[in-house]
């Protein structure tokens, strides 16, 4: 049994018809081949598939794709439509926040819900907003550096 679902991603409307058991994350990737949207560990422990979903930061690998229905997704490849980086984009590449990129959508959808809720956090805030997503390749100190330049860039 398919159902249908009804999705607007990164500004654009999706009508698909799907099986009800599939994965927002695979929808993203699979169905509309957006792939900048990553899997990690299918446990919801990395955070490496993080996206917004209507504005709220959610991990895609734990949301089923119809629970999307009538939602707006915006995925890592929806900041920047016109190639222009987004300000938390940017404080990243600026500030060295990210070594292979894996991880780094997932970290920049959390910082994005963790500045619309704190502009100016701590480094200790930082850190435990950021305790849900899994960098692999650095020590952290460079994304923490990054989203202190983002929570300085937003606040201009």
């Amino acid at each position: 049994m398919e159902l249908p679902v009804s999705v607007t991603v990164n500004g654009r409307r999706y009508d698909r018809t799907i099986e009800p058991r599939l994965l927002l994350v695979h929808f993203l990737r699979d169905t509309l081949n957006l792939t900048g949207t990553k899997i990690g560990c299918d446990t919801s422990q990395c955070g490496a598939c993080t996206v917004l979903l209507d504005g709220v930061a959610v991990k895609s690998c734990t949301c089923l794709a119809v629970q999307a229905e009538g939602s707006s997704v915006t995925t890592i490849e929806g900041l920047a439509p016109e190639g222009q980086l987004d300000f938390i984009q940017e404080a990243f590449w600026a500030k060295h926040g990210l070594q292979c990129g894996f991880c780094t959508p997932g970290m920049i959808f959390t910082t994005h819900a963790l500045l619309k809720t704190n502009r100016n956090p701590s480094s200790d805030q930082i850190r435990h907003a950021l305790e849900g997503n899994m960098c692999r390749c650095t020590g952290y100190q460079n994304i923490v550096r990054s989203v202190q330049a983002a929570a300085a860039a937003g606040a201009r």
